[in-house]
């Protein structure tokens, strides 16, 4: 049991190919490594969060999708994973019929944040969200208390994000007010290019400390890891994906330890 309140994170970015769901397996992993129990909530109907730490649900698990009609709940969701402290509730393409079904459900956007208010013993729960805008991802927003944004180090980076910040301020007016940016992060970083190094640059300038000091390189191992059910740090300890999410792991950790105590 902990003593403080779960953090509740989605990642999200209605840009898709930015690293997102990587992001969430693979920092879920790294905090799991460093002992912190993680819960993965894979909201996105491709379901790769749930494939990318190995799992095949069966035909007759309980998913995200019996999650958010209210047909199960939490404890009954939560599957193990085969990686210490890392827990997952998993998605199946089923899911992308809840996004209709919730229309005419009383308080379609906060059937997550009802769902997860039963969350005790993990530190920390990342939701990874579709690459929409979407009732699924506003459900993920109005349930968390931070939002952490991974940022494609490439041409554009900046133009979905500013779509991402408006939604941000609706579901602060009107759904939860505590929502923060919990960090944005730079990925398929290239050190070899301008564009790269200019687009961190300008990431930088216009979002200051919210911005991780870890950059997460361009790195063909981490795009690799997936096909084969694991986190980077499983299946390369050594490469230098699997080195940096271990980095913004531990820099995560300083930075909720530190609001913790503030």
């Amino acid at each position: 049991m902990f003593h403080v309140k779960p953090r509740i994170v989605a990642v999200a970015n209605q840009k898709g190919g930015v690293g997102k769901t990587t992001t969430a397996i693979n920092l879920g992993a790294a905090l799991a490594a460093y002992e912190q129990r993680t819960l993965l909530v894979d909201l996105d109907p491709q379901s790769n969060c749930t494939s990318g730490v190995g799992l095949r649900p069966a035909a007759d698990a309980i998913t995200t999708y019996q999650l958010l009609t209210g047909q199960a709940g939490l404890s009954a969701a939560v599957m193990p994973t085969s990686f210490p402290c890392l827990d997952m509730v998993p998605a199946t393409p089923e899911l992308a019929g809840a996004e209709v079904e919730l229309v005419g459900m009383v308080g379609r956007e906060f059937r997550l944040r009802d769902a997860l208010a039963s969350v005790r013993d993990h530190r920390v729960v990342l939701v990874d969200c579709p690459p929409s805008l979407g009732l699924l991802t506003v459900n993920a927003l109005a349930a968390a208390s931070g939002l952490l944004i991974p940022i494609q180090c490439e041409y554009f980076a900046l133009e979905g994000v500013s779509e991402l910040m408006r939604t941000v301020g609706e579901v602060r007016r009107f759904l939860n007010p505590g929502l923060a940016i919990e960090g944005i992060l730079l990925t398929m970083y290239d050190e070899r290019t301008n564009l790269a190094q200019q687009v961190a640059e300008e990431v930088r300038a216009a979002f200051g400390a919210v911005v991780f000091e870890t950059v997460v390189p361009r790195n063909v191992r981490l795009a690799e890891a997936p096909s084969h059910g694991r986190p980077i740090h499983a299946y390369d300890l050594r490469s230098r994906g699997s080195q940096a999410y271990l980095r913004l792991g531990r820099e995560y950790l300083e930075r909720i330890e530190a609001a913790d105590v503030a």
